[in-house]
């Protein structure tokens, strides 16, 4: 089992390749990692309310859409309910579908004083397959981490 250190320094690499602007970049299996053993790290799904309730949820995740449903409009709350829900020191991991939003709200966050923000990579329900369908490559349920559905 690699460290906490460990994590955040590939994740820091994978950020620096990708030239990301914020902390970097991690896999499901890492997120999942650091909810269990970093001190206050939060796991962030800014998904829509439909897609919590209709694909499934991720236990001990913070719940705020980046996108309204319907109409997916941007949320204007969304650097409010962040700051009232995680730790602006800790380690902040943002999930969506597919990774497109989260990179967004790590964008942001860090804008906003989040040192530690980090997109998580394939989302949770990961890429299109070559049918196009989700759930078959890669993403939080692919990799067997925990999650529920309503």
């Amino acid at each position: 089992m690699p460290t906490i250190s460990e994590i955040l320094n590939k994740a820091a690499e994978r950020g620096k390749e990708m030239n990301l602007p914020y902390g970097g970049a991690l896999l499901p299996q890492e997120a999942y990692e650091l909810m269990q053993k970093a001190p206050g790290a939060k796991l962030v799904d800014v998904r829509t309310r439909a897609e919590w309730d209709y694909v499934g949820r991720i236990p001990g995740s913070v719940q705020i859409e980046w996108q309204t449903y319907p109409g997916s409009k941007p949320n204007p709350n969304f650097l409010n309910e962040l700051q009232s829900q995680t730790d602006m020191q800790a380690v902040v991991m943002f999930l969506c579908r597919s990774g497109a939003r989260s990179h967004a709200a790590a964008v942001v966050a860090s804008q906003a004083g989040y040192s530690h923000s980090y997109n998580v990579l394939q989302g949770f329900e990961g890429d299109k397959d070559a049918s196009g369908h989700r759930n078959s490559v890669a993403g939080w349920r692919v990799a067997g981490l925990p999650w529920v559905q309503s």
